[in-house]
């Protein structure tokens, strides 16, 4: 237990840190978020294109699941929304990047996840 609350931040900086940390594990769990950030990897791409890459992983996800797992990743700050693809009459298209390409985690230190 941080009795210096210097070094820790205090107990609300220290319950901000582990609510991050909360988050970033509820973002990262599961397999299918990891092979949307593998897809994702160097490049910009589309939501369709993500879902093809799924696919051809052996992921059959609806729209709707494919998009909680992006909204998960992107709440987390992992991705994020990189632009619109617009064609034809229909909403545009999402494109989507990887955000964060590393995270580092000081469960008793002061910095951040």
């Amino acid at each position: 237990m941080c009795r210096d609350h210097k070094h820790c931040g205090g107990k609300g900086e220290r319950r901000k840190r582990l609510e991050k940390l909360k988050g970033l594990a509820k973002a990262l769990h599961g397999p299918p978020r990891w092979e949307i950030i593998e897809i994702i990897g160097e490049e910009e791409l589309t939501t369709g294109e993500i879902r093809e890459g799924m696919e051809e992983r052996g992921y059959e996800l609806s729209q709707p699941g494919l998009y909680y797992h992006l909204s998960e990743l992107k709440d987390a700050g992992i991705i994020e929304v990189s632009g619109y693809l617009e064609e034809g009459m229909g909403a545009p298209e999402k494109k989507w990047v990887l955000k964060k390409r590393k995270i580092e985690i000081d469960l008793l230190g002061e910095d951040e996840a």
